[in-house]
Protein backbone atom coordinates (compact mmCIF):
# COMPACT_ATOMS: atom_id res chain seq x y z
CA UNK A 1 0.00 0.00 0.00
CA UNK A 2 3.26 2.00 1.11
CA UNK A 3 4.21 1.53 -2.54
CA UNK A 4 1.05 3.30 -4.51
CA UNK A 5 0.68 5.95 -2.06
CA UNK A 6 3.96 7.43 -3.18
CA UNK A 7 3.24 6.85 -6.66
CA UNK A 8 0.37 8.91 -6.41
CA UNK A 9 2.01 11.60 -4.84
CA UNK A 10 4.71 11.99 -6.71
CA UNK A 11 2.07 12.41 -9.53
CA UNK A 12 0.49 15.02 -7.92
CA UNK A 13 3.77 16.71 -7.43
CA UNK A 14 4.82 16.65 -11.36
CA UNK A 15 1.14 17.32 -12.00
CA UNK A 16 1.54 20.17 -10.14
CA UNK A 17 4.98 21.47 -11.35
CA UNK A 18 4.10 21.14 -14.81
CA UNK A 19 0.70 23.06 -14.57
CA UNK A 20 2.87 25.88 -12.53
CA UNK A 21 5.27 25.86 -15.99
CA UNK A 22 2.89 25.81 -18.17
CA UNK A 23 1.19 28.53 -16.41
CA UNK A 24 4.72 30.54 -16.65
CA UNK A 25 4.82 29.86 -20.18
CA UNK A 26 1.65 31.53 -21.21
CA UNK A 27 2.91 34.69 -18.73
CA UNK A 28 6.08 35.13 -20.12
CA UNK A 29 5.26 34.55 -23.63
CA UNK A 30 2.42 37.32 -23.08
CA UNK A 31 4.26 39.73 -20.53
CA UNK A 32 8.07 39.40 -22.47
CA UNK A 33 7.45 38.90 -26.12
CA UNK A 34 4.86 41.71 -27.20
CA UNK A 35 4.77 44.21 -29.96
CA UNK A 36 2.53 47.10 -29.38
CA UNK A 37 0.28 48.30 -32.83
CA UNK A 38 -1.79 51.24 -33.36
CA UNK A 39 -5.07 48.51 -34.22
CA UNK A 40 -7.53 50.12 -32.50
CA UNK A 41 -8.36 53.33 -30.44
CA UNK A 42 -7.67 51.45 -27.29
CA UNK A 43 -3.93 50.57 -28.71
CA UNK A 44 -3.32 46.88 -29.89
CA UNK A 45 -0.77 45.01 -28.77
CA UNK A 46 0.01 41.64 -30.08
CA UNK A 47 1.53 38.86 -27.97
CA UNK A 48 3.10 35.14 -28.41
CA UNK A 49 0.56 34.18 -25.25
CA UNK A 50 -1.92 33.15 -27.48
CA UNK A 51 1.08 30.82 -29.41
CA UNK A 52 1.70 29.48 -25.81
CA UNK A 53 -2.10 28.97 -25.13
CA UNK A 54 -2.87 27.33 -28.27
CA UNK A 55 -0.19 25.15 -28.02
CA UNK A 56 -0.54 23.72 -24.62
CA UNK A 57 -4.20 23.23 -25.41
CA UNK A 58 -3.04 21.24 -28.34
CA UNK A 59 -0.55 19.28 -26.68
CA UNK A 60 -2.31 18.66 -23.15
CA UNK A 61 -5.84 18.86 -23.54
CA UNK A 62 -8.74 20.97 -22.00
CA UNK A 63 -7.73 20.93 -18.23
CA UNK A 64 -4.28 21.71 -18.57
CA UNK A 65 -5.22 24.00 -21.40
CA UNK A 66 -7.81 25.95 -19.00
CA UNK A 67 -5.36 26.27 -16.45
CA UNK A 68 -2.73 27.98 -18.53
CA UNK A 69 -5.11 30.30 -19.92
CA UNK A 70 -6.67 31.83 -16.80
CA UNK A 71 -3.60 31.58 -14.80
CA UNK A 72 -1.01 32.74 -17.25
CA UNK A 73 -2.86 35.56 -18.48
CA UNK A 74 -4.85 36.82 -15.62
CA UNK A 75 -1.27 37.01 -14.17
CA UNK A 76 -0.24 39.41 -17.07
CA UNK A 77 -3.15 41.90 -16.61
CA UNK A 78 -2.06 41.56 -12.62
CA UNK A 79 1.61 42.24 -13.36
CA UNK A 80 0.70 45.10 -16.15
CA UNK A 81 -2.09 47.11 -14.18
CA UNK A 82 -4.89 45.85 -15.72
CA UNK A 83 -6.28 44.43 -12.72
CA UNK A 84 -10.02 45.73 -13.76
CA UNK A 85 -9.62 42.91 -16.98
CA UNK A 86 -7.94 40.53 -14.86
CA UNK A 87 -11.03 38.34 -13.74
CA UNK A 88 -12.84 38.88 -16.94
CA UNK A 89 -9.36 37.46 -18.36
CA UNK A 90 -9.55 34.66 -15.98
CA UNK A 91 -12.71 33.28 -17.64
CA UNK A 92 -12.16 33.90 -21.26
CA UNK A 93 -8.69 32.65 -21.90
CA UNK A 94 -9.84 29.53 -19.28
CA UNK A 95 -12.22 28.67 -21.00
CA UNK A 96 -10.94 29.49 -24.12
CA UNK A 97 -8.16 27.38 -23.65
CA UNK A 98 -10.96 24.39 -22.34
CA UNK A 99 -13.02 24.96 -26.25
CA UNK A 100 -9.26 24.24 -28.20
CA UNK A 101 -8.13 21.65 -25.86
CA UNK A 102 -11.74 19.64 -25.63
CA UNK A 103 -11.70 19.55 -29.77
CA UNK A 104 -7.89 18.93 -30.02
CA UNK A 105 -8.74 16.18 -28.01
CA UNK A 106 -12.10 15.01 -29.26
CA UNK A 107 -12.71 11.48 -30.44
CA UNK A 108 -9.17 10.23 -29.32
CA UNK A 109 -7.37 12.80 -31.58
CA UNK A 110 -5.42 13.97 -29.01
CA UNK A 111 -4.35 16.88 -30.65
CA UNK A 112 -3.08 15.18 -34.17
CA UNK A 113 -5.96 16.04 -36.21
CA UNK A 114 -4.59 19.39 -38.02
CA UNK A 115 -8.84 19.74 -38.51
CA UNK A 116 -9.51 19.55 -35.35
CA UNK A 117 -6.75 21.98 -33.72
CA UNK A 118 -7.97 24.58 -36.41
CA UNK A 119 -11.31 24.50 -35.99
CA UNK A 120 -10.76 24.77 -31.62
CA UNK A 121 -8.86 27.62 -32.18
CA UNK A 122 -11.36 29.27 -34.47
CA UNK A 123 -13.94 28.46 -31.94
CA UNK A 124 -11.73 29.71 -28.83
CA UNK A 125 -11.13 32.68 -30.94
CA UNK A 126 -14.95 33.56 -31.19
CA UNK A 127 -15.45 33.22 -27.64
CA UNK A 128 -12.15 34.87 -26.80
CA UNK A 129 -13.88 37.87 -28.99
CA UNK A 130 -17.32 37.98 -27.73
CA UNK A 131 -15.94 37.75 -24.38
CA UNK A 132 -13.58 40.50 -24.63
CA UNK A 133 -16.05 42.58 -26.48
CA UNK A 134 -18.32 41.94 -23.89
CA UNK A 135 -16.27 42.53 -21.25
CA UNK A 136 -14.84 46.34 -22.92
CA UNK A 137 -18.71 47.22 -23.31
CA UNK A 138 -19.08 46.52 -19.10
CA UNK A 139 -16.03 48.04 -18.31
CA UNK A 140 -16.23 51.33 -20.15
CA UNK A 141 -20.21 51.70 -20.62
CA UNK A 142 -19.98 51.75 -24.47
CA UNK A 143 -20.73 49.00 -26.66
CA UNK A 144 -19.64 50.33 -30.36
CA UNK A 145 -15.95 51.36 -29.19
CA UNK A 146 -15.42 47.71 -28.53
CA UNK A 147 -15.86 46.91 -31.86
CA UNK A 148 -12.73 48.45 -32.30
CA UNK A 149 -10.63 45.82 -31.36
CA UNK A 150 -11.62 42.98 -32.71
CA UNK A 151 -9.48 43.53 -35.49
CA UNK A 152 -6.39 43.15 -33.22
CA UNK A 153 -8.10 39.82 -31.58
CA UNK A 154 -8.60 38.04 -35.10
CA UNK A 155 -4.76 39.55 -35.75
CA UNK A 156 -4.00 37.28 -32.28
CA UNK A 157 -5.80 34.22 -33.36
CA UNK A 158 -4.65 34.64 -36.51
CA UNK A 159 -0.95 34.47 -35.62
CA UNK A 160 -1.25 31.86 -32.90
CA UNK A 161 -2.37 29.71 -35.45
CA UNK A 162 -0.01 30.42 -38.10
CA UNK A 163 3.09 29.45 -35.07
CA UNK A 164 0.96 27.68 -32.50
CA UNK A 165 -0.75 24.95 -34.65
CA UNK A 166 3.23 23.86 -36.37
CA UNK A 167 4.89 24.41 -33.13
CA UNK A 168 3.11 21.88 -31.63
CA UNK A 169 2.73 19.57 -34.59
CA UNK A 170 6.52 20.16 -34.08
CA UNK A 171 6.84 19.11 -30.33
CA UNK A 172 4.29 16.25 -31.02
CA UNK A 173 6.87 15.03 -33.55
CA UNK A 174 10.14 15.04 -30.86
CA UNK A 175 7.71 12.72 -28.46
CA UNK A 176 9.30 15.22 -25.41
CA UNK A 177 5.68 14.36 -23.89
Amino acid sequence: MERNEQIKQRTKINDITLNGMLIAIVFVSTYFIQIKLPISVNGGLIHLGNVALFSIAILFGPKKGAMAGAFGMCLFDLMSGWVAWAPFTFAVRGIMGFIIGYIAHKNGKKGNSLINNVFGIILGGLWMIAGYYATEGLLYGNWIAPITSIPGNITQIALGIMVGVPFAAAVKKTNII
